[in-house]
């Protein structure tokens, strides 16, 4: 037992000092546990250390019959698709898809490689690398599964090309794909090697074929945000191989922000997409796990999507699917707060002028949901993009800078703009070297 002396009864007068250096002790010794609670709380957060992050991302579909890769597609074919990462990082791995796939997939080899552009088939001479499967150069996948390759030695810098390169005998029936990618890809069928610099006879499609997203290793503070979203996140309107969609805006702009340089943009958009009902591929309600739960060190999310479930329906019912959608949009703040991922909601911008979904009753039901995303506080941040694109003098249509032409989609230039109106303070990675 510590005996206790008041400081001023004259006995013991080299005992005040001992006290005040034991108390700071005690406190030095707090603050080192506290510091150590703290930098494990950044660990556990996913934002330090070295793990895995995923820095491009693209969501499934079934592809239909016109977005089939030229005759005779996938029978002995070399097959080479391109693509940007955001996020660089020492080591890489891939993931491949055969969700939609009647029958088993096989890939007879993998190549990773460094491309210096979109405009043809080449890659960087000298920096193709296998990619492995458990250590074997083929791998099968089986119908409705998803397989992600062995860690590859290749290093990747921030906003690199990147090619894949895959060798197929033949695929199933129903492919399992990304019809809107907005960029070129090269088949051949002369038996190309798979890390060929070039396949200078390659017949070219620009979709994306079973390539389901890229991941990396990083040694630092890493995260990402994904973005869930119809055909506007997917960049209808864009520049095929120009990389201007705006979740491309946006991570050029994280790039060269040093606050936020290490954090990834991951484009899960999906033309034709609905929340509540499958479109052209499945709701971003049956997606959510895939797209955002499975997806390593996301962080935030920012839902753009609503717009075609409010079109789709008819006057009559649009307000009851307006009210469907707010409760989805809560159901998705709730499952991804279990994971301690941020909300985002962007409003949904106008669509007077599109002659298919342009109705009083429809754009009342906008004007609901935006009110919903703007003032519930449900969300943890609004990224008012109808503020950003409408028309100062005719609000529930698109502005003519950011009008694509069909009053719904947005240009290139209007991609441009909203990518720039994002705050980039709503992506900031904790100090997790604060007590170093």
């Amino acid at each position: 037992m510590i005996p206790f002396y008041s400081a001023n009864n004259g006995r013991a007068p080299g005992l005040a000092a001992s006290l005040r250096a034991w108390d700071d002790g005690i406190m030095k010794r707090c603050l080192i546990l506290i510091c150590s609670f703290l930098w494990l709380a950044c660990l556990e957060a996913s934002t330090c250390g070295d793990r895995w992050v995923a820095t491009w991302t693209t969501a499934q579909q079934l592809t239909e019959k016109g977005n089939l890769p030229p005759e005779p597609g996938f029978t002995r074919a070399t097959v080479r698709q391109k693509l940007r990462v955001s996020i660089g990082g020492e080591r890489l791995r891939v993931r491949f898809s055969n969700e939609y796939g009647s029958e088993p997939l096989t890939l007879d080899a993998v190549q990773v490689a460094l491309t210096d552009g979109f405009a043809d088939a080449r890659i960087r001479a000298g920096t193709s690398r296998a990619v492995t499967f458990q250590g074997a150069p083929t791998v099968t996948i089986q119908a409705g599964a998803m397989v992600i390759s062995d860690p590859v030695e290749l290093g990747l810098a921030p906003m690199a090309d990147v090619a894949i390169t895959t060798v197929t005998t033949g695929a199933p029936v129903d492919v399992t794909g990304h019809p809107g990618s907005r960029t070129t890809s090269y088949l051949a069928h002369n038996g190309a090697a798979p890390q060929a610099d070039d396949l200078p006879d390659a017949k070219r499609t620009d979709h994306w074929y079973f390539l389901s997203s890229i991941d990396v290793e990083t040694t630092g503070p890493a995260a990402a945000i994904a973005i869930l979203g119809d055909s506007i996140t997917d960049g209808r309107g864009s520049t095929t191989n120009g990389n201007n969609r705006w979740p491309d805006i946006l991570s050029q702009r994280l790039r060269a922000n040093p606050a936020t340089a290490d954090i990834a943009v991951l484009n899960q958009g999906v033309g034709g997409g609905r929340v509540l009902r499958d479109g052209l591929g499945v709701s971003a309600l049956r997606r959510f796990d895939r797209d955002v739960i499975a997806q390593p060190g996301v962080r935030w999310l920012i839902i753009l999507e609503g717009v075609n479930d409010l079109g789709t329906s008819s006057p009559e019912t649009v307000a009851g699917t307006a009210q469907q959608l707010i409760a989805a949009y809560d159901q998705m703040i709730t499952r991804a707060h279990d994971h301690g991922i941020k909300v985002y909601g962007a409003t949904i911008m106008p669509l007077g002028g599109f002659t298919m979904y342009d109705t009083p009753e429809r754009e009342a039901a906008r004007q609901t949901v935006n009110a919903w995303i703007r003032t519930s506080g449900r969300f943890d941040g609004v990224i008012d993009f109808d503020a950003v694109a409408r028309d100062p003098s005719a609000p529930t249509r698109l502005s003519a800078a950011v009008d694509g032409g069909d009053h719904l989609h947005l240009s290139a230039a209007g991609y441009q703009i909203i990518g720039d109106a994002i705050d980039l303070s709503l992506f900031e990675l904790p100090e997790c070297e604060a007590c170093q």
